[in-house]
């Protein structure tokens, strides 16, 4: 397929690219839910969600760099096509053996965690190169915007998957949540499958495997070097993972919040997420919507990252699902702005050191 530099920010492969990843990131929200309330119905233990939740998460934080410089040298589009066909394929497996075997908990808690691993794995893969596919889809100044309607997708999706999650899962059970994840994975393959995308960086034939290795870890090495020598970027970006795990926190000890502290329904949780993500979704169109930069940038940035602290804190004295929900939101909402303007700023650095190469 022909790749031309798009003009306008609605175009085919953007769109192709957003809506395929707006329905996979449909389905592994309700995989969250599912694996979520299943071990603790299962097990009733924090510290097996936690490693459910850890399983994921720590390859994704870890293997994020090799993920962004695999991006830079293979076919970006390659390697989004191969994260979803393998997260869709476990996620089935996962489903069949829900569905076909429910009494063996055991092994479907073993499986649990290895497809949580693999889930982080891909997106280690996933995620970097998404990032780097949109400015290529997009023109030069529409990039924040289209940061703003990739964040939209995923604020959607969480809107949508989580605020359903807890409803569904107590109505058709974990098993057909799983499937309906795996799905999404493949449509969203599908989809990928038909976006077009500049070819990625011609490697000499004589080059062997010693020499590609060699280039590999040299770029990783410089975009690494390039992050640590700019203040602002390196803050950002390295902080990233300390925010993350933060959050796994609240999400590992969020169910047992709601069944045993607030004493309501699975739904809550679910609802309760999707006021977070009806937050992110409304600071993401606030920062797609304003221009704003220098000093002033840095102290919208600074005031919503020092807000989330205090609404953290007093999320644990709330009483009713009510404030809970309003703090989330006001949480989500600060994230989100902020996550749009990380985003730019990132991929105008990453813009720099490429044309630098």
């Amino acid at each position: 397929m022909s790749y031309q530099r798009p003009t306008r920010l609605l175009n085919r492969d953007f769109l192709l690219l957003w809506q395929g990843q707006f329905v996979s990131m449909l389905g592994s929200q309700a995989f969250s839910v599912a694996m979520i309330f299943w071990i603790k119905r299962q097990t009733d233990s924090a510290s097996l969600l936690g490693l459910g939740m850890l399983s994921q998460w720590v390859p994704a934080i870890l293997l994020g760099p090799f993920g962004g410089t695999l991006a830079d040298r293979m076919s970006r589009r390659a390697i989004l096509i191969l994260a979803d066909l393998v997260r869709g394929v476990a996620a089935i497996a996962l489903a069949a053996l829900v569905l076909l075997e429910p009494g063996r908990s055991g092994t479907i808690l073993l499986w649990l965690l290895i497809l949580s691993a693999i889930m982080g794995v891909g997106d280690a893969f996933f995620r970097p190169a998404i990032s780097a596919s949109i400015p290529d889809l997009v023109p030069e100044e529409e990039v924040t915007r289209a940061n703003s309607a990739n964040r939209l997708a995923l604020d959607v999706s969480t809107f949508l998957g989580q605020g359903s999650g807890g409803v569904l899962f107590r109505v058709v059970g974990p098993g057909l949540l799983f499937l309906i994840d795996g799905v999404t994975y493949l449509f969203s393959a599908l989809a990928e499958a038909f976006v077009r995308l500049p070819p990625p960086p011609a490697v000499p034939k004589t080059a062997g495997w010693r020499e590609a290795g060699a280039d590999y870890w040299r770029e990783l090495k410089a975009g690494l070097r390039y992050v640590a020598t700019r203040r602002g970027l390196r803050y950002i970006l390295f902080l990233a993972p300390l925010e993350s795990f933060f959050m796994i926190t609240i999400v590992v000890l969020l169910p047992f919040f709601i069944e045993d502290f607030l004493h309501v329904k699975p739904d809550w949780y679910g609802f309760l997420i999707a006021a977070f993500g009806a937050g992110s979704f409304l600071g993401s169109i606030t920062a797609g919507a304003t221009n704003i930069t220098g000093r002033r940038r840095a102290l919208s940035y600074l005031a919503c990252a020092l807000g989330v602290g205090p609404l953290a804190v007093a999320f644990g004295f709330v009483r009713s699902p009510w404030p809970a929900m309003g703090l989330l939101f006001a949480a989500g909402l600060m994230i989100g702005f902020n996550t749009i303007h990380s985003l730019s700023l990132a991929d105008r650095k990453s813009t720099r050191l490429n044309s630098s190469h």
